[in-house]
């Protein structure tokens, strides 16, 4: 008992993408390069720094960007839930976060572990006041 297929007798537009090619590339690149949030590795990364151990003097320069990347992933979270509009905590985290995140790793070792430990506990932060705002789920 087959039926013929019917047939669309009305004049159909053609389809147009909602976006030009250059755009449309632009948005796959971002799409390849997403990594999802792990927060174990961010909790790694600070128990790294503020630790009872000292990191070594080879370890600060990749310390200091992956805290970097760690502090511009939260924020970015946090900006996209629109969690600093919602609570003034949010906000004074995130402008701590610019900040910190905008500064010179310094050449002197003290100095330099100083500053990752700052990074450290303004990532800490950020992500548990992130996680008791529910603005994230629970990092591990």
């Amino acid at each position: 008992m087959n039926t013929p297929a019917q047939r669309w007798t009305r004049p159909v537009p053609a389809w147009t993408p909602p976006l030009d090619p250059d755009v449309l590339h632009s948005v796959l690149a971002k799409i390849r390069q997403w990594q999802p949030f792990d927060g174990d590795a961010v909790l790694d990364d600070v128990a790294a720094v503020l630790d009872d151990f000292i990191p070594a003097e080879e370890q600060i320069d990749e310390l200091a960007h992956r805290l970097r990347g760690h502090l511009a992933r939260l924020v970015d979270i946090a900006v996209a839930a629109e969690a600093e509009e919602r609570d003034a905590t949010t906000a004074g985290l995130i402008d701590r976060a610019h900040a910190v995140h905008s500064e010179d790793v310094p050449g002197d070792h003290w100095t330099a572990v100083g500053h990752l430990r700052r990074m450290g506990w303004t990532v800490n932060e950020l992500l548990e006041h992130m996680v008791a705002t529910q603005c994230l789920r629970e990092a591990a």
